[in-house]
């Protein structure tokens, strides 16, 4: 990925030695959802195809600063068609790529009726669970171009957050170890604290939604679960090129 962090990493904190440690490169994260309107399906097809094209257009840009990834939710959500996995250090570029989008031919059919915003950080509670591909150490989103990745905002109670570190490691342990029963898997855990509504935004991948909704039902059973607020909305996504998935609309 090209582009330079800008404002995106945590201040470095004092070493052993007393000098400041070298700042962490965190990433923002961008889950827009897009929903065409009824007047974009009544149009010719060769109206659609130019409107599709300055939608590619307007997305080109963005290529060169990050990572952005196309899914289809057409036929799984009534409520959106499209979503966009925006990886940036820059959160700017989200803003300059919404607004390009807007400002195309197509921005005029389309709606956004969710975007969710985050940020990657180290998980506090991975240490005692070290593994390849561990999720909670990453402050770098790669995706794994798995088939389908199943995107929720998830809010904790405030009662988790007064519990002691003793004891919120001693749940998520549990956790952590039901989550690595299912290794076809892959999690990738955002912060929004403070950028957005929800605590985090999580993002399951996976080639199989079979096994993502027996993850889910195996989570419920955890100690964890009872300090859930919201984990809805939920989206079932399906990764296409982003030509493929604009010729879904129609």
């Amino acid at each position: 990925m090209s582009g330079q962090p800008q404002h995106s990493h945590s201040h470095g904190q004092p070493s052993h030695g007393g000098a400041p440690a070298a700042p962490v490169k965190r990433q923002f994260v961008s889950f827009e959802f897009f929903k065409a309107t009824e007047e974009f399906r009544k149009l010719s097809g060769s109206k659609k195809e130019k409107l599709k094209k300055s939608f590619l257009k307007a997305a080109e840009g963005f290529k060169k600063k990050g990572i952005l990834l196309a899914y289809s939710t057409v036929g799984f959500k009534a409520d959106t068609d499209l979503m966009l996995w925006k990886i940036s250090y820059d959160i700017d570029d989200f803003q300059r790529l919404s607004s390009a989008i807007m400002k195309s031919d197509m921005g005029a059919y389309l709606t956004t009726p969710a975007s969710y915003l985050a940020q990657t950080k180290r998980s506090t509670y991975i240490d005692k669970h070290q593994h390849d591909g561990q999720d909670g150490n990453r402050t770098n989103v790669v995706p794994g171009r798995f088939k389908y990745i199943f995107v929720y905002p998830f809010v904790k109670t405030r009662e988790w957050y007064l519990l002691s570190k003793e004891e919120r490691q001693r749940i998520m342990d549990e956790h952590i170890r039901v989550g690595t029963t299912f290794p076809s898997v892959k999690l990738n855990t955002t912060y929004s604290f403070g950028l957005d509504d929800q605590d985090f935004v999580v993002a399951f991948e996976s080639d199989e939604p079979a096994d993502f909704l027996d993850l889910v039902m195996a989570l419920r059973e955890t100690e964890g679960s009872k300090y859930t607020v919201r984990d809805t909305p939920i989206y079932t996504c399906r990764l296409h090129e982003l030509k493929d998935a604009l010729d879904l609309l129609g």
